[in-house]
């Protein structure tokens, strides 16, 4: 399994460490293992790793991108070391590589290189009626920065594919120019940075790092609501990288208009380039997402499961992924064999116990139909009672049976922050208590969602 060069016949000394090379057959055992025993790791691309040479007990592989180097790097590290020492039977241990060198980058707070997802690459994106102008709109400003669509602002519903798209449009700018500089953070992460620039005297500092990239990516802009110091700031910064013709792609959970306490100035120029909405995938879109999903990971995955699969989960790409891991885990109890009886029991069917599992979605779903008000309401800046209240059911249904944080759930709501959750929350609880029609109300609605 490692195999040393062959001397020269003047070389009488012992050979050392730095002689031995990897045999490529041991590396395919290698690769065997992860995906036997780490199945929800593997990608078809690892076959594209090269292992270089043997040194002082390090396996160096080689990956071809730096989005790679950034997934092995973080996920793979102590996984290949394990498999490689089950391989070769010696405590080696690997290290992983990639000779693309690129003098720009993709950077975050502190101006350190932002990890990218090779899974989130345009080629990786399944397109369909609910994606196919934001996904064109994305291509278009990867090809023509400061040009196509400026600025570029995606909105839509949680796991729907924003994060996918904006990373997409980072690695195809890196690819074109590897020279490019691009800052892609959160919203919060802005928010944050400003805060402490101004509390450390350090704002000259920061505006130097935001108004002199070739491409701001900022993810969430809708936590900028009720921040009026924030919007002031970053109002100024959209100014000078407009004026400079550099590309501004931003995502939010709604639409700029309906942002709450968002300045009008600030509305005002986030649609002046292209505003463009994600939706739920279709059925047919789903069952593309699910193939797609599966085929990056080596798997093969029964028309009937995807079928199955697709018309069980049908709120966001998320999910579908989370159904497809729990699926390739389980099929390691059956020899690796997937199957309709195998989907029933992984995603809660077929006698199995787990509890179903509801999503904010259908919270939203149920509220809407029992109260006759539209989504898009639920999530505007509208505070009339009629609206209103039936937000803060959703709040409080949504706190009670789903697992996400109230900072969460008020993005879902329009960018609210986690004090009108909490708020909404409490007044929904304590009407409950003293109204015996708003808790009948309250139950009902409740009752549809469990189903």
């Amino acid at each position: 399994m490692l195999k040393t060069q062959t001397p020269s016949a003047r070389e009488a000394a012992p050979r050392r460490v730095q002689d031995i090379v990897f045999d490529p057959s041991a590396w395919q055992q290698v690769l065997q293992l992860i995906r036997t025993q780490q199945p929800a790791l593997n990608r078809v691309w690892f076959d594209q790793m090269v292992p270089r040479q043997l040194t002082t007990g390090v396996i160096q592989v080689t990956v071809p991108t730096q989005a790679q180097l950034n997934f092995c790097q973080s996920h793979c590290q102590q996984p290949f070391t394990t498999a490689a020492q089950q391989v070769t039977g010696r405590l080696v241990s690997v290290s992983f590589h990639c000779e693309q060198i690129i003098s720009g980058g993709v950077f975050n707070e502190g101006d350190q290189p932002l990890p990218l997802s090779p899974d989130y690459t345009f080629e990786n994106f399944v397109t369909g009626p609910c994606n196919r102008l934001p996904h064109a709109a994305s291509v278009a400003v990867a090809e023509q920065p400061g040009k196509a669509y400026n600025p570029l602002f995606i909105h839509g519903g949680v796991g729907l594919g924003k994060t996918h798209l904006l990373q997409a449009v980072c690695q195809k700018l890196l690819e074109r120019n590897g020279d490019s500089r691009i800052l892609y953070l959160s919203c919060d992460s802005f928010i944050n940075q400003y805060i402490q620039a101004v509390s450390t005297g350090e704002m000259q500092q920061f505006r130097n790092r935001y108004r002199h990239v070739d491409v701001l990516v900022i993810d969430d802009i809708h936590f900028l609501t009720a921040k009026e110091q924030s919007q002031e700031e970053f109002f100024h910064t959209f100014n000078t990288l407009y004026q400079l013709q550099k590309q501004i792609i931003l995502s939010a959970d709604c639409p700029p208009s309906e942002i709450p306490a968002l300045e009008e100035r600030l509305v005002s120029r986030f649609n002046w380039g292209l505003v463009a909405r994600i939706e739920k995938p279709c059925y047919e879109t789903r069952c593309a997402i699910l193939q797609k999903k599966a085929r990056m990971r080596g798997m093969a995955l029964p028309e009937e499961v995807t079928c199955y699969i697709a018309s069980k989960i049908e709120n966001n790409t998320r999910e579908l992924e989370g159904a497809i891991t729990k699926i390739q885990g389980m099929s390691l109890l059956q020899n690796g064999l997937i199957d309709l009886d195998l989907a029933k029991a992984a995603l809660g069917e077929s006698g199995s116990s787990e509890q179903k599992r509801i999503t904010v979605q259908q919270i939203m779903d149920a509220v809407t139909k029992y109260y006759n008000v539209r989504p898009a309401d639920l999530q505007s800046k509208k505070r009339h009672k009629s609206i209103a209240f039936p937000r803060q059911v959703c709040m409080y249904l949504a706190r009670r049976h789903t697992r996400y944080s109230l900072e969460e759930i008020g993005g879902y709501f329009g960018g609210r922050d986690h004090t009108t959750v909490l708020h909404a929350i409490r007044t929904v609880d304590q009407d409950c208590t003293n109204d015996k029609e708003i808790a009948g109300q309250v139950n009902h609605i409740e009752a549809l969602v469990i189903g």
